[in-house]
């Protein structure tokens, strides 16, 4: 093997630390890959593939980025899931003897992205690590957004059957890009494939030695240049510790570069907010839609008027955790009432944050080093902004916003420290000039008049030579390559005198230098060349000395956001007419003419009708609601769980009034999400839901169920929801306040057997052509129809089917099959109803449902036997997990049963 070049060398020798990465190499104004990364990102970024000699008989492939344009080449291929590796030239060319020295400077994941235009500007991007322990059912999480610095941990303890379902839940509400996890994680092949299924997350494997204590307590004192961790609050969270310990290792391995922008740690408990589930984001579609994944159409869409990303990034924070301190949701909810009543105040608020950047991200930028003149203008710009918040703040009659006021910080010092040396209109890079006011430092000073006196000798001396040679279009030029030189047009190469030296031959003209020119030259261009490069050093310094009080800045941006948050509240309140709720503690939410806050803004044809809520922890602990579909009754439900949860975040809500007790979950268990890609089927997801509920749900919880059951046979899903229901409503159990939509009308009964269910029901109305018309209107009571033909109907359904349904349906009633009939009836004399059809019926019935009901007849005894299980159940005695073991069992047996 032929020997390879230098620089093939070195990139090897580098390569091999990094083989996992795509290697952007650099060499002079391009990044370079080879092999397999120039095979894989010419792919995947579509570029042209090449070849470059190494040492060897063919070449190795190669493709390139310029370096100025890199960073969306680069977000594309970790978009796609590759790592990057940056490696810089990390000496000075000209100075450098032999090969110029490279190294890697920063590794490019999906979580430690920091350019800002590959980031949503209205979402955190989270790297986040799991330390899981199977052996104590223990997890710590911990994750960062490294372009605004925020941190936070928290643990798990959990029995282990339900732990993964809690990491599950978290990760539901933080939504990383990328999870870093022990191999200890990585062997409990359960968790990490239903991570892989529900999420999108780039998960990355870490060394086991990372996760070890010793360390990762250096790294925590390292970070924040403490002693000791008592002063933290993580002296006794060893999960959080070791999670947070190897996301620091993490970072200081690829990043490579202190990140002083991370200098606080927000350690939280799961009970300090309102737990909110996998299933309950999803269904009550808070940051984003079910269907199309967007966030138009969701309740974030609705509250989101904020000015500036920041305060978007919390607005979306503060929906996915709502609070359960009585306290500080009513300090909110001051806030938000104070903008509503002041208007003019509120819109001038809104126009001052308006002209606030993201300075988060710009804060990121400046401790990370990668910040350019432009952010540092963008940054003083905002901080123009701040003394008039201030002010404003300060002169408001709330003691909330007083306060909040004095604590602001105009940063004054920053803002003179930019607007005296930063030029107004900087360029993007900062190592070509034109970047410092020469009059903020002595020595630019006169480095510029001497760079402006050189210009104008060069002048001069173009004048003098066009009068010495008689050659009007003669001119004086730069370029980079060959310095000044005298261009003389071909057709004035004759006037030339013998003084002039050619220096290169053009198509059209002819290049030359003078010994007068030389000499200027190199007075011109040294003097540039030395006010390049001070005017790159007094940046650098500029940007330190901003770097360091970077915890001042990141205090007033935080202040800045959560005004920016609530004054969006109000402005949402006023536009939608929201009125502020009142907060008890005695268990009861009441809601009077409550609306839906998404669906009455998308309404455009009807105007949306409200409905009132009664639920509390003694009469009216369980609302059995019946009615046909697209009546409302899903809207209505989800509308009583939004209603609350914008209480408990600090909202005002869609209702004309409300009193709503503060609630610690809201379950939703709503409408058929079948997980076919993890082998679960419809009913087994529904009744791990159920599951989950029965076993977490509290006399504090809000659970929704909109429908039970409909994913086995009728009598088996019958008996699961009045099991449900039983369980669900007795207060010795759980006694939680829930709405249960169903479409079994036997459950009405349990109005009359249990106490604190209430029936209730939509109202429909019939014209005089046999077409329902929905009222929306929710009234005690129960249904006694389903209307399933009569939506059918409306959806379009053929009209010879609609008619045939018609009369199949009734014949099924005349003959007491249809168990919707069948109300009235007790449960138990419900599974005895006649399922015989009359043969001699006038109205001709399917083959197949006459064969069913012979069938039936034939197995009646079993059938009996079966009943007779289910009655001889002791409801009342059994716990939730054998509830649903036994529902199961029972669910094989009907299937044996209508198998055989």
């Amino acid at each position: 093997m032929a020997k390879l070049t230098p620089m093939m060398k070195q990139y090897f020798e580098i390569k091999e630390k990094y083989t996992d990465c795509i290697l952007f190499f650099r060499l002079g104004d391009f990044y370079e890959m080879f092999f397999d990364d120039a095979l894989i990102a010419s792919r995947e970024l579509e570029i042209t593939l090449t070849g470059r000699e190494w040492g060897q008989e063919e070449k190795a492939p190669m493709c390139g980025v310029p370096f100025h344009s890199a960073d969306s080449y680069i977000a594309t291929l970790v978009d796609k899931g590759y790592k990057v590796a940056i490696c810089e030239q990390v000496e000075d060319p000209s100075e450098a003897v032999g090969i110029v020295e490279r190294d890697v400077v920063r590794v490019v994941t999906p979580g430690t992205i920091i350019d800002t235009k590959a980031l949503d500007e209205k979402t955190n991007n989270y790297l986040c690590c799991i330390y899981f322990d199977s052996n104590d059912s223990c997890a710590g999480i911990s994750y960062v957004d490294i372009s605004t610095g925020e941190l936070y941990t928290t643990q798990i303890a959990s029995k282990k059957d339900t732990l993964v379902n809690s990491i599950i839940d978290e990760l539901a509400k933080i939504r990383p890009t990328e999870l870093i996890v022990n191999n200890l994680l990585i062997n409990e092949n359960m968790i990490i494939d239903t991570i892989r299924k529900k999420f999108s997350i780039f998960i990355n494997p870490y060394h086991d030695w990372a996760f070890e204590n010793p360390l990762a307590i250096d790294n925590i004192k390292r970070q924040f240049s403490t002693m000791s961790l008592n002063g933290l609050g993580l002296a006794d969270k060893s999960y959080s510790i070791i999670s947070t310990g190897a996301l620091l290792e993490y970072l200081n391995e690829t990043q490579k570069t202190s990140l002083k922008h991370i200098n606080n740690i927000n350690i939280y408990s799961l009970e300090s907010y309102m737990i909110l589930d996998i299933n309950t984001r999803r269904n009550l579609e808070l940051t984003e839609t079910i269907r199309g994944k967007s966030k138009k159409g969701s309740l974030l869409s609705v509250l989101d008027r904020t000015s500036t990303s920041m305060g978007a990034r919390l607005l979306k924070k503060w929906i996915e955790e709502p609070l359960i301190d009585k306290e500080k949701i009513e300090y909110r909810l001051d806030i938000v009432e104070y903008f509503t009543e002041n208007i003019i105040l509120m819109n001038d608020i809104k126009e001052i944050l308006k002209n606030v950047y993201d300075i988060e991200r710009l804060m990121g930028r400046i401790v990370y080093g990668n910040c350019n003149g432009r952010d540092l203008i963008s940054l003083k710009s905002s901080i123009s902004k701040v003394p008039e918040l201030k002010s404003i703040l300060e002169t408001c009659d709330s003691k909330e916003l007083i306060k909040l006021g004095r604590e602001v910080d105009c940063l004054d010092d920053i803002h003179e420290l930019i607007d005296l040396a930063i030029v107004e209109e900087p360029p993007i890079a900062i190592k070509e000039g034109n970047l410092i006011k020469p009059e903020y430092d002595e020595e630019l000073s006169l480095l510029k008049e001497a760079s402006i006196k050189g210009k104008e000798w060069l002048s001069k001396l173009e004048e003098k030579e066009k009068n010495n040679t008689g050659i009007k279009n003669l001119k004086i030029g730069f370029n980079r390559v060959f310095g000044y030189f005298i261009e003389v047009s071909k057709s004035n190469v004759k006037l030339v005198p013998d003084y002039f030296i050619r220096k290169q031959t053009l198509a059209n003209a002819e290049r030359y230098i003078t010994d007068e020119l030389k000499e200027m030259e190199e007075k011109i261009l040294g003097s540039e060349e030395k006010m390049v490069e001070l005017e790159y050093n007094i940046f650098l310094n500029i940007r330190d000395k901003i770097r360091a009080n970077v915890i001042r800045i990141q205090n007033t941006s935080k202040i800045i956001s959560e005004i920016d948050v609530m004054n969006s509240l109000s402005y949402s309140a006023y536009e939608n007419d929201y009125k502020r709720p009142t907060i008890n503690s005695n268990g009861v939410i009441d809601i009077r003419n409550g609306r839906h806050p998404v669906v009455e803004k998308v309404l455009s044809n009807e105007s949306f009708v409200p409905n009132d809520t009664l639920l509390d922890c003694d009469d009216n602990r369980l609302s059995i609601i019946t009615g046909p579909n697209m009546a409302g009754k899903s809207t209505y439900m989800r509308q009583v769980a939004l209603i609350t949860l914008m209480t408990q975040l600090g909202s005002f809500v869609p209702a004309d009034e409300a009193n709503i007790s503060i609630v610690d979950r809201i379950f939703t268990r709503i409408g058929a999400s079948d997980d076919l890609s993890q082998g679960q089927s419809t009913f087994m997801v529904e009744m791990s839901e159920v599951a989950n509920i029965l076993n977490n749900g509290t006399k504090n919880s809000l659970i929704i169920l909109d429908e039970i059951g409909r994913g086995t046979s009728t009598y088996d899903g019958l008996s699961i929801a009045w099991a449900v229901s039983e369980y669900i409503s007795d207060k010795s159990k759980m006694g939680s306040k829930t709405l249960f939509a169903t479409h079994y009308h036997e459950l009405t009964e349990l109005e009359d057997k249990l106490s604190g269910v209430k029936n209730y029901k939509i109202l429909v109305q019939e014209n005089e052509n046999d077409d329902i018309i929905f009222l929306r209107k929710i009234v005690r009571g129960g249904a006694d129809r389903s209307y399933g033909i009569e939506v059918a109907k409306l959806a379009g359904v053929r009209e010879d089917v609609v008619k045939r349904a018609y009369e199949i349906l009734q014949s099924l009633e005349e003959n007491d099959i249809n168990r919707s009939k069948s109300s009235h009836q007790s449960f138990n004399e419900m599974t005895k109803v006649n399922r015989t059809i009359e043969k001699d019926s006038n109205i001709e019935v399917p083959l197949e449902l006459i064969a069913i009901n012979n069938k039936l007849e034939d197995e009646n005894n079993k059938k009996e036997e079966f009943i007779k299980k289910i009655k001889s159940l002791d409801i009342m005695k059994i716990s939730p997990l054998d509830a649903i073991n036994i529902l199961y069992k029972l669910w094989e047996d009907s299937n044996k049963l209508s198998n055989d």
